[in-house]
């Protein structure tokens, strides 16, 4: 029986480093952004019924993320209805994931877990945690959004420590040698209870 770890937290926490940490101590990994990634490719099961709604969304038969982010900005109720379409098709293959799936033990990053009421899917929960200060720092230093947009998204996500409250087990990256160590704590208890049960 696979024993099902969600893996969340906010952005910038380390969770991407802490995933590929459990898939170095043997645990099969999933990653809700990938399977996003992989429904808005060419071919991908997203890609038909979004342009349905916003054919201006597709780009060489694929969806732009650029130009979703462009189609949300400017209408309030478009995230809902790609959200409509996304998250069943994310939960499918989440599920064909698991079904296929024959390790002890499957983590599933999602980082939206709390948000989106996923930790039901889940035997644990594991969080993965840093202070604000360092999160801003490592989001600002990818060079990739200003410090107003990390702030916007920050304060979309549920509040870190609630996050850490409602888990099971946090995982504090202030540097891998300690994330490493917790992460190999959890995966030996699982084991562990695993093997008495």
């Amino acid at each position: 029986m696979t024993h099902v770890i969600a893996l969340t937290g906010s952005i910038g926490m380390g969770k991407s480093t802490t995933a590929q940490m459990f898939a170095d101590e043997g645990c099969a990994v999933w990653d809700a952004d990938a399977a996003v990634h992989r429904l808005y490719e060419p071919g991908g099961a997203a890609v038909a019924p979004v342009s349905r709604l916003f054919p201006e969304a597709i780009i060489s038969d694929a969806v732009s993320r650029d130009r979703l982010r462009k189609i949300i900005s400017a209408d309030p109720d478009a995230l809902k209805k790609i959200e409509d379409i996304v998250h069943p098709l994310v939960a499918a293959d989440r599920v064909a994931f698991l079904k296929a799936t024959a390790t002890d033990i499957a983590v599933l990053d999602i980082p939206l877990l709390f948000e989106t009421g996923g930790e039901g899917i889940a035997d644990t929960v594991v969080c993965v945690f840093v202070s604000d200060e360092e999160q801003e720092k490592r989001v600002l230093a990818r060079g990739k959004m200003t410090r107003e947009q990390f702030l916007a998204i920050r304060e979309k996500q549920m509040p870190a420590a609630e996050k850490c409250a409602r888990s099971d087990f946090v995982v504090t990256t202030d540097t891998i040698e300690h994330a490493r160590q917790q992460v190999q704590n959890i995966v030996r208890q699982i084991r562990e209870a695993s093997a008495d049960a």
